[in-house]
């Protein structure tokens, strides 16, 4: 499959990185002509994406960045519905970003590469599962890879397009054209490491925050603020921390260690504090800052 032969793509999970991921695609590949299937298999998701999806262009023709026909022709690209399977046979592209759970992944992929086209590309946009844990339950592994967004996929330019030992050059290449054309810049890790590039970068930075935290070398607020005025970070390591989940640091971890055994990639104390209390960040209220107040 050549990056000028994708016609439809399909992003499985309908959460809120599937709704972005889903978006770029609509928004930047329009005149490329896609078609983009968002699918989720929970009634729930469908209904709150298809409101998302509403509301976002919506503002986004009142903020004057889009006309009115610009937004219907994104509109009418973008289809959102449950049917996971319609959706994978007719996809030239699929982009999961279902819950990071490997168990269901991998039921997912067997299932999906059996009525997939035969020389459709399928993606993970996991930054913790590397695809080689999918690629013996999945036809084709020679077409099967990470495509690796950031939150928030709409917003964030890099994409990391991840090469595990079983994907073809071709596979690859077709990926990273993909990218460009959705309007993101790409890098290509020939190697499957754990984190990728950006994730392994960003969690020293965390190990050293915490470690100074633990030590009371500084507070939350002035590590921040140490990272965004001195090193010119857009957003601090705590922050950052409470934008993408507590919990999702711990489970990272406690998944690094599993593997490693190394010390140094097992949670923080203070990270494993925060998640037994359930204190999450942004989502649950309440993380290294308190934002009941905000209501962010």
């Amino acid at each position: 499959m050549k990056a000028e032969n994708i016609k439809t793509v399909a992003v499985i999970g309908a959460g809120a990185m599937g709704q972005q991921i889903a978006m770029n695609t609509a928004l930047n590949g329009r005149e490329k002509g896609y078609k983009v299937i968002l699918c989720d298999s929970f009634p729930a998701a469908i209904e709150k994406a298809t409101k998302w999806a509403a509301d976002y262009l919506a503002g986004r023709v009142a903020k004057g960045r889009l006309t009115q026909e610009e937004a219907d022709k994104v509109a009418a690209s973008l289809v959102i519905n449950g049917d996971v399977d319609e959706a994978a046979k007719e996809a030239d592209l699929v982009i999961e970003a279902i819950i990071e759970d490997l168990k269901t992944k991998r039921e997912l992929f067997a299932r999906i590469s059996k009525i997939c086209k035969p020389d459709a590309i399928l993606s993970t946009n996991s930054s913790n599962i590397v695809s080689s844990k999918l690629a013996d339950v999945t036809e084709h592994p020679e077409r099967l890879l990470n495509i690796h967004y950031f939150n928030p996929a709409l917003v964030m330019k890099l994409v990391e397009i991840v090469k595990g030992p079983h994907t073809s050059d071709e596979t690859a290449e077709t990926a990273r054209q993909f990218a460009i054309d959705t309007g993101k810049t790409p890098i290509v890790l020939h190697k499957e490491v754990p984190g990728f590039v950006v994730n392994r970068i960003n969690a020293a930075v965390v190990h050293e925050a915490l470690s100074l935290l633990e030590q009371g070398v500084a507070s939350v607020e002035d590590i921040d603020t140490a990272c965004e005025k001195g090193l010119n970070y857009p957003m601090g390591p705590f922050r950052l921390m409470d934008l993408t989940g507590i919990d999702v640091n711990y489970y990272v971890r406690v998944d690094r260690y599993a593997e490693s055994h190394d010390p140094y990639d097992a949670p923080n104390p203070l990270v494993i504090e925060k998640f037994k209390k359930g204190e999450f960040g942004r989502k649950t209220g309440k993380g290294w800052y308190d934002y009941s107040d905000s209501k962010k």
